[in-house]
């Protein structure tokens, strides 16, 4: 037989054991590129868990501190805090984000006092506190988000932030020019050493429903659909979603966040290709529950298909997870 046809090359040299595949790993996961994104409720009550996200829980500030402590422990380096506001305290404005001593502030003040090695990432929008749902202060007929007047409210609630101790500010409205304003208000505060995550490209997906149904927002899963798209991006528009991400970069962010992750993996190639800021990418609520109900119902292996779509997102350029599995991940790699 002529052996003419066979290969100079053979790539399968490097795929013949574990060993030599190790070694060959171009992309790695680690804990310290994962931030778990937690849910912080009132009260002293059990763990409430979040039907749609299985394995996640609503905590109360002193069970929030445990699993910070515990999350610290396996190397996890960063957590993102979302408040479940009680529905008596929410108004058409958003009020209760401006409260000195809301549900959040207290829940930073907490952690940083138990676990001050731990960096927290704090959300900069109104919809927990707006009775509507929607990111912002509607204008006087109710149908529009109003910019401006929203972002001079963020910036408040920003500086509220930074003077209870999170690390980083993460303004996940969607406003026009508010990266810029929030800079100028913390810096003229005092504050020039808090950093700015900016959820620079965020969709305006179908994957939030989970999420929304964890913080109690107008519109949870099973409810009347809350129409965002006059603020967040359209799904359709790779180039808008650069050109937001870059202007984000422009007014000052420290870093710049991709949303959803897995649906949107070539924005966050392409951004990671126009920035050396470092990038993040939120896997979200419905991400995460649909690999929990496909591997519940026995169609795919939930270990293989969770560990290949984190190391997707890795594969794409960002630097840093938002995901709900950032605890078992951990766990794995610490072994």
């Amino acid at each position: 037989m002529d052996d003419s046809w066979k290969p100079v090359r053979r790539l399968r040299r490097l795929r013949r054991n574990d060993a030599i595949r190790e070694m060959a790993r171009e992309v790695r996961l680690s804990q310290s590129q994962l931030i778990a994104p937690l849910f912080v409720k009132e009260g002293t009550g059990s763990p409430e868990p979040v039907g749609s996200m299985p394995g996640v829980h609503r905590l109360s500030i002193p069970e929030l501190v445990q699993e910070c402590l515990e999350l610290h422990r396996l190397g996890i380096r960063g957590v993102a805090l979302f408040p479940v506001t009680p529905p008596e305290l929410k108004d058409p404005y958003g009020s209760e984000a401006l409260n000195p001593d809301c549900l959040v502030l207290r829940a930073i003040r907490a952690v940083k006092s138990a676990v001050p090695g731990l960096v927290l990432f704090t959300d900069v929008a109104l919809d927990p506190y707006t009775s509507h749902g929607h990111d912002g202060l509607l204008d006087s007929g109710g149908s529009d988000v109003e910019n401006d007047t929203t972002v001079e409210v963020l910036c408040r609630q920003a500086v509220l932030q930074a003077g209870a101790g999170t690390d980083f500010v993460a303004p996940s409205d969607m406003m026009d020019g508010r990266v810029g304003a929030i800079r100028r208000a913390l810096d003229e505060a005092g504050f020039a050493k808090i950093g700015i995550l900016a959820y620079s490209a965020k969709f305006a997906s179908a994957f939030y429903g989970p999420f929304r149904e964890a913080v109690g927002s107008a519109s949870a899963a099973g409810t009347r659909s809350l129409d965002k798209r006059g603020y967040q991006l359209d799904p359709a528009n790779p180039s808008q979603a650069i050109e937001d991400a870059l202007l984000d970069a422009a007014e000052g962010a420290d870093a710049l966040m991709v949303k959803p992750a897995g649906a949107y993996l070539d924005i966050l190639a392409r951004l990671r290709t126009q920035t050396r800021l470092p990038l993040a990418a939120y896997q979200v609520s419905g991400e995460y529950a649909q690999i929990h109900a496909a591997a519940r119902a026995g169609w795919l292996d939930y270990r293989s298909v969770r560990n290949e779509s984190l190391l997707a997102i890795r594969r794409a350029g960002a630097d840093w997870i938002l995901t709900y599995f950032a605890k078992e991940m951990a766990a794995e790699l610490v072994g």
